[in-house]
């Protein structure tokens, strides 16, 4: 023990007189160990302690300190105890001893062993001994923190400190000027107030000394380590100031007097503090400051230009209101939020009678924050203003003036939906239901378009009040809507007639069933009428067509409930059984508008047991069985007759059975998928409608490119288009039958159709399948497997299916790079080897493209295939390399395809990574420029001109060059390529002004070419890039 003794005033001694810092962690391990007792690290500094030279007394009292920090979970109440009264003690000593104590003092508030009454005999010594504001940094921290100790482990001792807690902590911190500092500050002060701390006398002292700080003006050093922010100071003092009701008299003056400032931030920060105070106040407590408040508001909203704080004020006035309804009447106290709207009233409502003056605008907004607050609110502020907003309707004649006055009245409405009335109260606008509904259909009656376009909007908002729209009223709603559909020819109105049926159709479906959809049906195939004129017949032709388009797109709207998705879908499917039957003429056009509508429906009806059946079970059914009797009334003809067999319809109809497939019933859709798998492989038509098909039907075999064709022989092998709606858009989990032999025969259609749309859907379909496959030996076979017989068609140049190949492997490139799957490097390698092929070198540099783009149809994640974050960014870092080697090796005449493919990859990264990856690339971007192909012009210049705007130095450097090839880019055919190249010009002119000095007047000069260009976009283009360098080096400029 003795000579543990020795050991332990050995260390002591080095520490003290040595200055060794790191025995303060060799001690503190020995008393966690058990080998030293904090009290006999006492005993043995006792010299240190009671020296006379105060830095020795520090140095002793900081290796306490220090081992405390260590050690203070293993102190015995017995211990904790003598420490405290030793550094109570140590308070009193010089102020060099002061730091160290406090460190102590910290270390002991965290103790589980603390014992009673000794937080408040602590903070009592340092309330008394300690000027906290003249301790350094670290020191006031230490104090702040021995406060938010002790408040979380004995609030209950601090709290029978009474108000001098209160006071010492405002002592404390008063003059405080360390972000890092007022943080912790904040945070007792927010912890005093919401604790319930009592506050005495102090409340005002304590506000001052918080209040001093607002607004926050802080900006934090560009290397600021600590990461404190502005916002992070506001909302701290934000919770402080807002924290308890007894603040309100001195914070709302506070608050009214920075509205009066100039500065912005002082403005909004002053908005959003009132904001979130007055949801903590009751009105007695705004009564007083009620009228400067309403000054502000109102000033902030009529003149500032600033959208944020007008904003802002709104969100203020609507709290302010909301916090005034909370206010419980009886018949001695004054309706305080009747005397605040009277004032809101006062200033606002006379502006209401003006609507073709600008402050209308401000006076709805307001009027609208605070009828939005409460149902109170808004009972008081629309009995004040509708009647005079439905008179001044009525009287004017101007429709500006009338759609103004209608656009306040919809802004009215749209405000009480958040204040919706319980069941036992009258709503809002019962007493004027009748004159609106009487101003909306008198509108949609007007000849304005404009007007027109207002009442939709009125009357969707009156749809969605409750009670405001009887059943009467709903059905002649459905009535001017269905003329307006039928008439009126602007694009504007019908967009808005249509939008307002679907909103209409969600709350009262019935009616648009009885009396909507018959009546469109009706429309859609009637013919019509036969012109003598041939001027006429064709206006009157192009006439029925909008209108048509109207009716399908109305259908479409409407049907988002599934009872309604059950009676229109089969009018649209109507649509493409006539036009393939030919009983009613219909275009091409109108049978795709038809299936985008299906496609629309798919997209936004509810996904339901009955919409899943209506799709699964009729419409997709139907949808197949159609496109098979078009297909084989094809087959063997001179020429398609039906609709249904041409290209743009097959394609409108992949989506509508993908989007099926993908969102509605996947216990429906996977069985959808397999009848759809034994129709293209087995020909079983048996869940078809209509099936009186023969037995030799063959989707999926290929005609060979060595047969003679003729122009029906693909009608057939096009429809495996649709198979990808079915089999490609199913969720990943579900397994689809007969994959292997599928995937087989994809391949083979892929490889000897000669049809572009059979082998390109067929290798889409087959690539979409292999991406969503379990990895596993049997994806690697099919992989392999495929890979040989692309690779062997694409080595024989005499091979006649070599584009077939070539598509299949691009695809199935594709569907590999996006799941990182290991083989996807030897699929792209290939098509990097094809950039010097003399056939498909080009289509190999477009290849690329369909590698980084996103896919519409197939691959891409609403279809759930198997798609990994950042591919574009993998893709480009591990073969950039390989593009710059395949460049610089290949013949000149070839180089052209790998600029191309470099710029289809590069433009279809993120900007981000443009930024950083591009200068590595800056010998080929300069070759790019100076491409014929204007595409590939393009294409670097958008890629160019986010870089220029912050050069690297290998820029800086290649500027000769890069100024060279901008200026012949300005006199470019295409006027794409001159602007961008303008925009690069301008770009350049931000570079340090001694190395873009010399380029000047060549610049000007060239400038004045596109000055005179016919194009307005050019010119505007050319004035802007050539007063940035005309500035160049003159007085003013750079």
């Amino acid at each position: 023990m003795a000579a543990d003794t020795t050991t332990l005033v050995s260390l002591v001694e080095e520490f003290v007189s040595g200055l060794q810092d790191n025995k303060a962690r060799d001690i503190a391990t020995a008393v966690k160990d058990g080998k030293f007792t904090v009290l006999q690290l006492v005993e043995a500094l006792g010299h240190s302690l009671t020296s006379s030279q105060p830095h020795t007394r520090a140095r002793g009292v900081q290796l306490l300190s220090d081992v405390l920090q260590e050690c203070y979970a293993n102190l015995t109440e017995k211990e904790v105890t003598v420490l405290i009264s030793f550094y109570e003690n140590r308070l009193k000593d010089h102020y060099v001893v002061t730091p160290p104590v406090l460190h102590g003092l910290r270390a002991l508030t965290k103790c589980t062993a603390l014992p009673s009454g000794s937080a408040v005999s602590m903070l009592r010594s340092l309330f008394q001994d300690v000027h906290v504001q003249s301790l350094m940094l670290a020191e006031r921290s230490c104090v702040y923190n021995m406060l938010i100790n002790l408040m979380e482990t004995r609030e209950s001792e601090l709290k029978g400190l009474g108000a001098d807690f209160v006071f010492g902590f405002v002592q404390s911190m008063d003059g405080e000027r360390d972000p890092r500092n007022l943080l912790l500050a904040f945070q007792i002060a927010k912890s005093i107030i919401h604790r319930g701390y009592d506050l005495g006398k102090f409340t005002e002292e304590l506000f001052e000394v918080t209040s001093c700080y607002f607004p926050i003006d802080f900006t934090p050093p560009p290397s600021d380590p600590h990461g404190i922010t502005k916002d992070e100071l506001i909302q701290a003092l934000r919770a402080v100031l807002t924290g308890t009701p007894k603040f309100a008299e001195f914070l709302l003056p506070l608050l009214i007097e920075k509205l009066d400032s100039d500065v912005q931030s002082a403005k909004l920060d002053s908005l959003q503090t009132l904001t979130s105070c007055v949801s903590q106040y009751e009105h007695k407590d705004l009564a007083e400051f009620l009228e400067g408040l309403w000054v502000s508001l109102r000033r902030e909203v009529f003149q500032t230009p600033s959208e944020k704080i007008e904003s802002a004020g709104l969100t203020a006035l609507t709290a302010l209101t909301s916090c005034l309804s909370r206010s419980v009447l009886n018949s001695e106290s004054e309706d305080t939020l009747s005397t605040f709207l009277d004032l809101v009233l006062k200033d606002c409502k006379h502006h209401l009678c003006e609507p073709d003056l600008k402050l209308v605008w401000p006076s709805t907004k307001l009027l609208q924050a605070a009828c939005g607050a409460s149902n109170r609110a808004s009972h008081i502020i629309t009995a004040a203003v509708m009647p005079s907003l439905i008179e001044q309707y009525n009287n004017r004649t101007q429709c500006s003036h009338r759609r103004t006055l209608l656009e306040v009245i919809q802004r009215f409405i749209q405000s009480v939906k958040s204040s919706q009335p319980s069941e036992s109260e009258e709503t809002v606008f019962g007493a004027f239901r009748q004159s609106l509904c009487g101003i909306v259909f008198s509108a949609l009656s007007e000849t304005n378009s404009s007007l027109q376009i207002v009442a939709t909007s009125v009357l969707t908002s009156l749809a969605q009040q409750a009670g405001l729209l009887l059943d009467s009223d709903v059905e002649l709603a459905v009535d001017h809507l269905t003329r307006l559909l039928l008439t009126e020819e602007d694009d504007r109105v019908s967009l808005a007639v249509v939008e307002c049926a679907g909103s209409l159709a969600e709350l009262h479906p019935t009616v648009f069933i009885t009396k909507l959809i018959p009546r469109l049906k009706t429309e859609i195939f009637a013919e019509p009428m036969e012109q003598d004129n041939n001027n006429r017949e064709a206006s009157e032709l192009h006439s029925h067509h909008a209108m048509r388009q109207r009716c399908l797109s109305a259908l479409a709207a409407i049907s988002t409930q599934p009872s309604v998705v059950h009676e229109s879908t089969p009018v649209i499917l109507e649509v493409l059984s006539s036009a393939h039957t030919g009983s009613v003429i219909f275009t091409v056009e109108e049978v795709v508008l038809a299936c985008h509508s299906l496609q629309r429906i798919a997209e936004h009806v509810e996904d339901t047991e009955e919409s899943g059946q209506c799709f699964h079970g009729v419409v997709i059914p139907r949808m197949l069985s159609l496109a098979l009797q078009a297909a084989l009334q094809g087959e063997g003809s001179t020429g398609c007759h039906s609709p249904l067999a041409e290209e743009k319809v097959l394609t409108a109809m992949v989506p509508v059975i993908s989007t099926s497939c993908s969102r509605l019933q996947p216990m429906l859709a996977a069985q959808t998928a397999s009848k759809a798998v034994s129709l293209f492989l087995d020909a079983d038509v048996s869940f078809l409608p209509n099936n009186s098909f023969p037995a030799n039907i063959h989707l999926l075999k290929a005609h060979n490119v060595f047969q003679k064709q003729h122009e029906g022989s693909w009608t057939q092998s096009q429809m495996v288009c649709l198979l990808i709606g079915c089999v490609c858009s199913l969720p990943r989990n579900v397994e689809v039958p007969q994959i292997d032999h599928l995937l087989s025969q994809l391949e083979d259609m892929s490889c000897t159709c000669g049809h572009l749309l059979s082998y390109t859907s067929a290798a889409k379909c087959f690539a979409a399948l292999v991406n969503k496959r379990s990895q596993g030996d049997s994806l690697d076979t099919v992989i392999q497997r495929t890979m040989k017989r692309v690779c062997g068609e694409l080595d024989s140049t005499s091979s006649p299916v070599r584009l077939q190949a070539f598509t299949l492997m691009v695809w199935v490139a594709k569907a590999l790079l996006l799941r990182y799957h290991p083989l996807s490097t030897t699929m792209t390698d290939k098509l990097f080897s094809l950039l010097d092929d003399a056939e498909l070198g080009l289509m190999a540099a477009e290849g690329f493209s369909l590698l980084m783009s996103d896919s519409d149809d197939v691959l891409n994640r609403a279809s759930h295939a198997d798609v990994r974050i950042m591919y574009r960014q993998r893709f480009f870092s591990e073969n950039s390399a390989k593009l710059v080697e395949g460049f610089n090796a290949a013949p000149q005449e070839k180089k052209a395809n790998y600029l191309k493919a470099l710029s289809n990859i590069v433009n279809k990264l993120p900007k981000e990574v443009q930024v950083t990856e591009l200068p590595a690339l800056l010998s080929l971007l300069l070759e790019a420029l100076s491409c014929s192909d204007q595409g590939v012009q393009l294409s670097t210049l958008s890629c160019l001109e986010p870089v220029l705007i912050d050069p690297p130095p290998a820029l800086i450097q290649q500027l000769e060059a890069l100024v060279s090839r901008l200026l012949v880019l300005i006199g470019s055919s295409a006027m794409n390529v001159r602007i961008a190249a303008l925009r690069c010009i301008r770009a350049l002119s931000g570079f340090p002004a001694h190395e873009i000095l010399p380029f000047r007047a060549r610049v000007l000069r060239a400038l004045a070419q596109p000055l005179d260009d016919k194009k307005r976009l050019v010119r505007s283009e050319a004035v802007q890039a050539r007063g940035e360098w005309f500035l160049l080096g003159s007085p003013g400029g750079r």
